[in-house]
């Protein structure tokens, strides 16, 4: 599906989106600006949380600082006894130079907020800012969770080990990702998958170096790796059932040091994605019997390091519906929704999404039309910002509508 073929910028409907929150645009912008301009890596958000936990100060909210380093989270409290709802925001940057060249561009060389996660806190702000001061209209408690470090290594984990969705404990959560594959004014909704699981492996192999005219006096390190790379391509096509989909890739592969000398090593590092949580254990086994098995084969040796990243994501059908149904309400018709909307990508929400059922969603922010379309973690990454508040818009009337 293209951005051509999803509803235009013109089907969104503003005036759904209530006065109030429409009034707190321009508090959203400034926040945004604020931290695309000093963008932090992940557990390194030390400017980024201070400024969050001020703000959360002068508007009044309670707050609790210095979780997994520098996680925040706040809690709002309504008169009237009810559920526990937790809404998740990530805070940090890439290592990625910013090409934009924009008043708000970032000031730290070689950092950059190039996934949306500024705009992800900015909309987390605004919900609390709002919900603050309109206790009255929902009921139980709602917690405010600004995460560290998604992009790696992981700062979910390390959040509910340290108690985040405990005291009071959290009935639910849900959180958005700002998506510039789909238009603004579409939301991305689906129960079950929605991200993918995220393996890694870095494997060296080791042969025989030699000259480049005497092959038969080494073990080609590269001709191995070569068998290894197309060999690994059979794990999907071959013992993964069609109907489930998985990706097997190889990023990196470097070997050798001159045009006439058969290298006596190579490296390789890849990642492994995929949606059916059985497969956790299976790709790392399969990968280290091919990579056995070719090594023999050629008199080589090797050294496998394989990691498991992230679960994958994947929503609970009621709370999927909750999400769906408040879209029906923001978006201009049905249209908006897409429920084709899965990816690879992966994402640690899917350690919140293990312990407590919820819904991850993708609010459509892309606006070709302004320019505002170039893909995630690209240099030239930017977002419609008329989204921030449409994303306060959706969480509240989550919170409002939460039983």
């Amino acid at each position: 599906m293209t951005l051509s073929s999803l509803p235009t910028i013109s089907n969104v409907n503003l005036s759904q989106i209530r006065l109030e929150i429409r009034t707190l645009q321009s508090k959203l912008v400034q926040w945004r600006r604020q931290f695309h301009q000093y963008p932090e890596l992940g557990f390194k958000e030390k400017a980024t949380a201070a400024f969050i936990a001020q703000t959360l100060t002068e508007i009044g909210i309670p707050h609790q600082t210095g979780i997994a380093k520098t996680g925040i989270v706040a809690t709002i409290t309504s008169p009237h006894p009810g559920p526990v709802l937790a809404i998740r925001a990530d805070m940090d940057a890439l290592p990625i130079q910013e090409e934009n060249e924009v008043p708000y561009c970032s000031r730290h060389d070689g950092i950059m907020h190039a996934c949306g996660h500024d705009g992800h806190t900015a909309i987390a702000l605004g919900t609390a800012d709002y919900l603050w001061r309109h206790r009255e209209a929902f009921r139980g408690t709602v917690k405010i969770i600004f995460q560290p470090a998604e992009e790696s290594p992981g700062g979910a984990k390390p959040m509910i080990e340290e108690g985040v969705l405990k005291n009071p404990d959290v009935d639910a959560i849900i959180g958005l990702h700002l998506w510039n594959n789909l238009p603004l004014g579409t939301v991305g909704v689906r129960s079950g998958p929605l991200m993918a699981a995220v393996e890694c492996f870095d494997l060296d192999i080791f042969g025989k170096g030699g000259h480049g005219a005497m092959p038969h006096q080494t073990v080609d390190s590269v001709v191995v790796s070569a068998q290894i790379v197309n060999a690994l391509q059979t794990i999907v096509a071959r013992n993964i059932n069609p109907i489930d989909s998985a990706v097997v890739t190889v990023g990196e592969l470097h070997a050798g040091t001159a045009l006439n000398v058969i290298a006596d090593q190579a490296k390789m590092r890849g990642t492994v994605r995929y949606f059916n949580p059985q497969f956790k254990g299976y790709f790392g086994q399969r990968i280290e019997e091919i990579v056995a098995g070719i090594c023999q084969s050629f008199g080589a040796t090797y050294e496998l390091n394989y990691w498991w990243l992230y679960p994958p994501v994947i929503n609970d059908e009621k709370m999927a519906e909750l999400v769906r149904s408040v879209a029906l309400d923001v978006v201009e018709t049905s249209t908006g929704i897409v429920p084709t909307c899965q990816t690879m990508g992966g994402e640690d929400m899917s350690f919140f999404l293990e312990e407590v059922p919820g819904c991850y969603f993708f609010l459509g922010s892309a606006n070709p039309d302004k320019g505002l379309s170039y893909p995630h973690h690209h240099p030239r990454f930017d977002f419609d910002e008329s989204v921030l508040s449409m994303g306060v818009e959706m969480f509240v009337r989550c919170v409002e509508k939460f039983d």
